[in-house]
């Protein structure tokens, strides 16, 4: 007999009784094979009101893990609440409440649950050990969620001196460091090797580390031997669909005020309507700002695919027969390369998410120019380049301006030669900020104005410029902004000091779209060239160079030469109005000439 036609005995020795504690675990992993979940809960809760013995807490625990895949979730709170009255040493029913609670929002009670696990429960017990791994990480992900960064760092540590080759931990643990500016970012720990560590850093973190595009491409391949499931099968009609447009989707969880959809939202507004259909596949966070509105009306169909599994949103682009699809994640935060395995279109190609190769076998093909990846290089990318003209980087010239600040409103003092750095802190390396402290040194009265990213990357960057015997005043950090007035403050600053061996992307576009010179530090990878592409576009190629003493020698210059500001200045307001680097309508059509002829092969 099946397990439905069962069930009615079950219930009926469960009532009386009479139904042994295997017996039940028995039937209520046949009912659960079967399909029949809910069931497996009835039979759980008609055994826990007729029976009493030592196993009830282990049936609540069942009950809640149950209930929990049925999405009651205050059912399977208060079954795991049981079990933990009924046994309060009993450590699963804590875990998984904490995941529970932080599902619901309730994410201080979620880490008292996984806190209590770890200040009560040995790690040398090797029933417990996974368990307490588990609640570390548990913890150390939701803290970092919430920017807890220093907190989430020290439960990390804990976790990885109990279980050390934890590559998904390591990664987080780097990414870590690199956000708080903790340096070096490589340290010892017990039992985790060098190399190991290398390995288990992830692609985005990578390209803060190491210039070496070869380095960049390993750790490219390792996410996708790791993480990508590779044994799907192909979607797409490899012989297309004979469109008389060509539909171009375009596959984003950063449509929303983000650095992509700043970039982004004008080439969306000028696709020629006569030669493309415009798709936007979304998995956004809902921000309500005015620039997720103008992503979604640019765009001819604009869906979302939250809630949607990765085959489901291959099998969705595969039914609206995208021609070619162009993924704006990479491997960054949220990716869905899953969904990319399946090659829902044809032609795929990937821009501007991931500074670097993405090692995805589903990506044909990445928007390049020959500054960004010289073709000696290219072989250090599993994409091959489609060649823009004049620059890869596609610009928004609506982008709104606020007020111009005042050097005070920005903490700034009255006199002296304003340096300013506006990437992500994480960006930042012991190397250039040495660079950056000599500069100082050498400018009397000159101030380095950052972001500030968090309150633990502040505090050790000052630390870092007293080191250096640095006055940390000399160092002012200024806080995120709305759009507007961000790009304003770019008018109160004089020279913009690049970060190595990961340039500025969109914030060298906001400077130079200002007006405020850019000086970088080119190097071999595609993170490291991206504002020498945008100054090569500008024909302002005297403020790139390729070492640190150069680079530093020229920020000195400068400061010093205000005749030579000035003229720079002055060239930037031309770049603005008649040169290349702003030209939208000259990208997109250079663009679509080169996706056509594509599109044409795939049909």
């Amino acid at each position: 007999m099946n397990a439905l036609e069962n069930f009615a005995d079950w219930i009926h020795q469960a009532w009386q009784g009479s139904l042994e504690f295997s017996a039940l675990i028995d039937a209520a992993s046949r009912l659960d094979a079967a399909g029949k979940r809910p069931l497996a809960a009835v039979l759980y809760r008609t055994w826990l009101s007729r029976n009493t013995s030592q196993f009830n807490h282990v049936i609540q625990f069942n009950l809640g893990a149950t209930l929990s895949l049925e999405k009651d979730i205050a059912g399977s709170e208060a079954a795991y609440r049981e079990a933990i009255r009924l046994a309060p040493g009993f450590v699963q029913p804590r875990v998984n409440l904490g995941t529970l609670l932080e599902g619901q929002g309730k994410i201080e009670e979620a880490l008292t649950e996984w806190r209590w696990v770890i200040d009560h429960v040995s790690p040398q017990d090797p029933n417990n050990k996974p368990l307490v791994v588990m609640a570390l990480n548990q913890m150390g992900r939701v803290l970092e969620i919430n920017k807890r960064l220093d907190e989430a760092s020290v439960v990390l540590t804990k976790s990885l001196a109990i279980e050390p080759e934890q590559v998904d931990v390591l990664h987080h643990w780097v990414s870590l460091r690199q956000k708080q500016c903790v340096w070096p970012t490589y340290i010892p720990l017990p039992k985790v090797s060098r190399k190991f560590m290398q390995d288990a850093t992830s692609a985005l973190s990578m390209l803060s580390i190491s210039d070496d595009p070869q380095s960049q491409l390993a750790a490219a391949r390792r996410y996708v031997k790791n993480k990508l499931n590779s044994d799907v099968p192909n979607l797409s009609n490899p012989n297309g669909y004979g469109h008389r447009k060509i539909r171009i989707g375009y596959a984003s969880g950063d449509f929303c005020l983000h650095p992509v959809s700043l970039l982004t939202v004008e080439l969306f507004e000028l696709h020629d309507r006569e030669k493309f259909e415009v798709y936007g596949y979304c998995w956004s966070p809902e921000d309500g700002s005015p620039m997720r509105q103008r992503v979604i009306n640019a765009m001819d169909k604009f869906t979302k695919i939250h809630s949607m599994s990765d085959v489901e949103a291959a099998q969705l682009i595969r039914r609206d027969e995208i021609d070619i699809l162009v993924d704006l994640q990479g491997q960054t935060a949220g990716a869905r390369a899953n969904m990319l395995a399946y090659r829902p279109a044809p032609v795929q190609i990937t821009y501007l998410g991931l500074p670097a190769t993405t090692g995805l076998p589903s990506i044909d093909y990445v928007i390049a120019d020959k500054f960004l990846t010289p073709e000696n290089e290219a072989l250090n990318y599993s994409e091959r380049p489609i060649y823009m003209p004049d620059v890869y980087q596609v610009s928004d010239r609506k982008r709104n301006v606020g007020p111009k600040p005042g050097r005070a409103d920005c903490n700034l003092p009255p006199e002296g030669f304003v340096f300013c750095t506006f990437n992500n802190n994480y960006k930042y390396t012991p190397d250039v900020f040495d660079a950056w402290m000599n500069i100082l040194r050498r400018v009397p009265g000159s101030v380095l104005l950052l972001l500030a990213d968090n309150q633990w990357s502040e505090a050790n960057l000052k630390k870092e410029a007293k080191a250096r015997k640095i006055d940390p005043k000399r160092l002012v950090f200024g806080p995120r902004l709305s759009p507007e007035n961000y790009l304003a403050r770019y008018q109160v600053a004089d020279l913009f000091l690049d970060s190595f061996p990961f340039n500025a992307g969109t914030t060298a576009n906001d400077a130079l779209w200002m007006g405020l010179p850019l000086l970088t530090l080119t190097g071999r990878s595609f993170a490291s060239r991206m504002a020498g592409a945008l100054l090569t576009a500008a024909k302002m190629e005297s403020l790139i160079t390729y070492n640190l003493k150069d680079y530093e020698e020229k920020a000195v210059a400068l400061a010093n030469d205000p005749a030579e500001m000035n003229r720079l200045r002055a060239q930037l307001q031309i770049v603005r109005s008649e040169g290349v680097l702003f030209d939208t309508s000259r990208f997109v059509r250079h663009l679509e000439e080169r996706l056509l002829p594509l599109a044409k092969l795939a049909a």
